[in-house]
């Protein structure tokens, strides 16, 4: 048994993910790396990159004023935007900028009103991630616990690790860049964005601070959830997708069940920060 299944495998919830390394080496690890499951957040990075596209296109202004009311905000549990005053003027670009570095709904919703939830799921498949859906604005905050996956978006770590490898081959490539509708400079504007990231609770949290990582985390009713890339002395090192799902309220050990989401997402990316560097 390899390090990173140990750390699955010593779970008290399901733990899946998908590792690649970026060195050219062609060496991977996963557990359940095709699981259709919740992607909660980790969705935005293809919103993202779709509206960047759409940009690209002319379909979209990035600098259209967006208005925040008082419907978007209603039952909002992620971000800040659900705290400022209605009629809070904003640009598309900006919106897209805390969609991703605070996980901010309110902006989620003007993104996707602006590049349509359709768009995007049309948008990954074209780009091979034939298991990743989105469905409506935002999640139903009323979803029981033990909601199917396809209650709310989906996804598969195989799926955000392909994602996350297109972007960076985009940003070197002009030609893997068009294959998305992007150009490099987009490409590399979204790995910049990602590298903002405010939440850092996760794939962050055991590597070395000041480490270069861009990353989008995801919380839903049950799981806890990040993907990203980590470089090492300038070069991308490795890419990661991991899902904690069917966490419980409490550990066996007493502390809350997203504290072990947390640590044990951390501990892949630490692991393979060590078997890569």
């Amino acid at each position: 048994m390899d390090r990173f299944e140990s750390i699955a495998a010593a779970q008290p919830f399901t733990l899946t993910y998908r590792i690649e390394a970026l060195d050219g080496s062609g060496r991977g690890w996963g557990r359940g790396e095709a699981i259709v499951q919740p992607s909660a957040s980790t969705r935005k990075v293809a919103i993202m990159m779709c509206a960047l596209a759409g940009a690209r296109a002319g379909r979209l202004d990035l600098s259209k004023k967006l208005t925040i009311t008082a419907d978007l905000q209603a039952n909002i549990t992620s971000g800040t935007y659900q705290y400022m005053t209605p009629g809070t003027e904003y640009s598309l670009r900006d919106a897209i900028v805390n969609m991703i570095i605070t996980s901010d709904n309110v902006s989620t919703q003007l993104v996707l009103k602006e590049v349509g939830v359709d768009t995007v799921t049309a948008w990954a498949h074209g780009i091979g991630m034939a298991n990743t859906r989105l469905r409506g604005l935002v999640p139903n905050p009323d979803l029981p616990w033990n909601h199917p996956p396809e209650a709310t978006a989906t996804t598969t770590p195989a799926d955000q690790v392909r994602l996350l490898r297109a972007i960076l081959r985009g940003a070197e490539d002009a030609i893997e860049a068009e294959a998305m509708g992007l150009t490099p400079d987009l490409c590399a504007e979204g790995l910049e964005i990602m590298s903002w990231q405010r939440l850092r609770g996760m794939i962050p949290f055991l590597l070395p601070w000041g480490t270069r990582i861009a990353n989008k985390t995801g919380r839903s009713k049950r799981g806890r959830s990040d993907v990203g890339v980590v470089w090492k002395e300038g070069k991308p090192l490795f890419a990661i997708a991991a899902y904690a799902d069917w966490l419980p309220d409490t550990l066996p050990d007493g502390l809350p069940g997203q504290s072990g989401a947390y640590l044990a997402i951390a501990k892949l990316a630490r692991a393979a920060w060590e078997e890569l560097g």
